[in-house]
């Protein structure tokens, strides 16, 4: 499966799976642009990729906007894929839904909700100009067995994947697709933050046992980007290890 001559746009991938992803679309050709709010560690991912890295915070419309600008400028005006994979999951677990402040819960949703439909807003026009755009937001299985001890971001996940139902619907006659993956815990330096016992609970629970890692999670998304892809627009694919079924 190749992605050569695909211009293709990937948030928060600085670091984790992130940067997994982008390592993956490099192997298959992709023209790749990383964005993250991580500048040094962001850029040098693309440095090592080859790839163009923008600055952009996901929770400031005004930095998503400058960053379309800049995208338009570099893809020539067409865009091809875009994983919307920019969110905010460390130091917000482990709380009860009781104890979580009100200010980190709107700054869950102001980054993983708002960021990804700003993000999808801003790189549609491009995405429309390349005449088979494709989006891949990344959810997580914890919004479908209700992970407890995580409410802002089990929401935010939750959120994320009835709005790609909904951007499907409205990108489909465009010929974009729009679909969601949604994980487990996998095994990167980004889930160092997840106590022991929940990395335990997950490899004892999967239908094939044992840890996940993010190689697991990115042909899945090298696929959705592809332009064979189209007919599972809409989808919420649970890639991780039949720990929950859709």
């Amino acid at each position: 499966m190749r992605l050569d001559g695909r211009h293709i746009l990937v948030t928060g991938a600085a670091r984790g799976l992130g940067a997994e992803i982008a390592r993956s679309l490099a192997a298959a050709g992709a023209s790749l642009i990383l964005a993250d709010i991580a500048e040094d560690e962001g850029r040098a991912t693309a440095e090592a990729l080859g790839a163009t890295f923008l600055p952009v915070d996901l929770g400031d419309p005004a930095s998503i906007e400058a960053l379309a600008v800049t995208l338009s400028d570099i893809t020539g005006g067409a865009l091809h894929g875009l994983v919307n994979n920019g969110a905010i999951a460390t130091g917000i677990g482990g709380i009860g839904f009781e104890d979580v402040e009100i200010e980190t819960f709107d700054l869950v949703q102001r980054v993983n909700v708002r960021g990804t439909w700003l993000m999808t807003r801003a790189a549609a026009p491009l995405l429309r100009a390349s005449g088979s755009g494709r989006v891949v937001n990344m959810a997580s299985d914890t919004a479908l067995w209700g992970a407890p001890n995580l409410i802002s971001y089990v929401a935010s996940k939750g959120a994320v994947m009835a709005m790609t139902r909904s951007l499907a619907r409205e990108l489909g006659p465009d010929r974009i697709g729009v679909t969601a993956v949604a994980p487990g815990i996998l095994t990167t330096e980004s889930t160092d933050y997840v106590p022991e016992a929940r990395h335990r609970l997950y490899a004892e629970g999967r239908a094939v046992p044992g840890p996940q890692g993010p190689e697991e999670i990115t042909d899945v998304v090298a696929f959705l980007l592809s332009e064979g892809a189209l007919t599972l627009t809409g989808q919420v694919l649970p890639v991780n290890n039949g720990f929950v079924f859709s």
